[in-house]
């Protein structure tokens, strides 16, 4: 099943991710693409907090640092794969560590994910249509 969402500002794409955590349960693995400026670090932001880990405010782009983590109890996992550019770089980023308790992890640049994930999986598609508009969509688990 496919959905698909238009937001027209980034607090409506927060607020869409918001609401979409609720229906997020760990252990899960979300996969974000999209070009650079579509929002991935937006809508994360609507996720973390709606999954209760952090203020919305408190995300943000772990582009140069890589991985971020959120809260204390459930664990969320906020990375960024832009640079990553070889399977040696990914080994770098200590990863494969957040399988080893339950967690949600959101990746950005997903598309360089180089392992089989061994939890679900969800795939968003983030798309800029003009201006502050963008094209969410969700594909469920293949």
């Amino acid at each position: 099943m496919v959905e698909e969402i238009i937001t027209h500002s980034a607090e409506e794409t927060i607020q869409w991710g918001k609401e979409f955590a609720k229906h997020l349960k760990s252990p899960l693995l979300v996969l974000l693409t999209g070009d650079l400026g579509t929002g991935k670090t937006t809508l994360t932001k609507g996720l973390v907090s709606g999954l209760g880990a952090a203020n919305e405010d408190d995300v943000t782009s772990p582009t140069f640092t890589l991985v971020h983590v959120y809260g204390k109890k459930a664990k969320v996992y906020h990375a960024d794969l832009y640079r990553i550019e070889s399977f040696h770089d990914f080994e770098t980023l200590g990863l494969e560590d957040i399988f080893a308790a339950p967690a949600v992890a959101i990746l950005e640049w997903s598309e360089k994910f180089p392992l089989q994930s061994p939890w679900p999986l969800t795939r968003v598609r983030l798309e800029h249509l003009g201006g502050d508009s963008r094209r969410i969509t969700v594909l469920d688990p293949a």
